[in-house]
């Protein structure tokens, strides 16, 4: 698997993958990233890759050229998934992580000022992601927060493979409560049931609590399971 970033700030996204996890999945070769910047492919000489909306309003928007130019040159080097970064795009979820973690490299356009100009995404993409509902300075942060997701489901990442299986959007239901040692701290003790080694009592409990922090937290996503498990009957 390979990241391929495309944009106008390198340094934004270089040094999240020097350390932990994902710095030893690469160490690994289990995958690798590079870098587009638009900047490279201006015909402008000034290097300018920004000019002023059509139509009028505020902002500068980032002009066709240089964005046609590096993803015709990108889409050149072989098989790649082009994806856009933008709050208009479909709400991004554990199975796309998951569906897009069998690609062999995936590209992330990041924009910049007041946006992209439409022409290079309706040429270029094949999917449109937003991480949220708010506006970010560019589109390097949802870049990171998508391939963090992406590539914790590619095989040999996580130590631990069973771990996929218990976090949070693997079903319906959050996350049960994670404790550690101590017992007790400061006054405040794990549930008993946690240290008596009953592991069928644990996980009825972590379940229970699993449903109690949904229905508080995301009750939308408590029905989303009792509709799925009512089919399930």
């Amino acid at each position: 698997m390979r990241f391929t970033y495309v944009t106008l700030f390198q340094n934004l996204i270089e040094g999240y993958f020097q350390d932990s996890i994902l710095k030893r999945a690469m160490d690994k070769a289990l995958f690798d990233v590079d870098f587009v910047n638009p900047r490279d492919y201006t015909a402008n000489k000034h290097l300018k890759v920004d000019d002023t909306a059509t139509g009028g309003g505020a902002g500068m928007v980032m002009t066709p050229q240089p964005l046609f130019d590096a993803l015709k040159a990108l889409k050149e080097e072989g098989d790649v998934h082009i994806i856009f970064t933008t709050p208009v795009g479909k709400p991004f979820r554990q199975n796309d992580a998951k569906r897009l973690a069998k690609k062999s490299r995936i590209a992330f356009v990041s924009g910049r000022y007041e946006g992209i100009d439409e022409r290079v995404i309706e040429t270029f993409a094949d999917e449109l992601f937003s991480i949220g509902d708010y506006v970010l300075t560019g589109g390097e942060l949802p870049s990171l927060v998508m391939s963090d997701a992406i590539a914790r489901n590619i095989e040999g990442v996580l130590g631990n493979i069973e771990s996929l299986d218990t976090e949070s959007f693997e079903t319906p239901l959050l996350e049960a409560p994670s404790f550690s040692k101590p017992a007790l701290y400061e006054g405040s003790a794990v549930p008993s049931e946690y240290i008596k080694g009953n592991h069928s009592k644990i996980a009825a409990l972590k379940f229970a609590m699993s449903e109690a922090k949904t229905k508080f937290f995301r009750p939308e996503q408590l029905l989303k399971h009792k509709k799925r498990t009512s089919y399930e009957k």
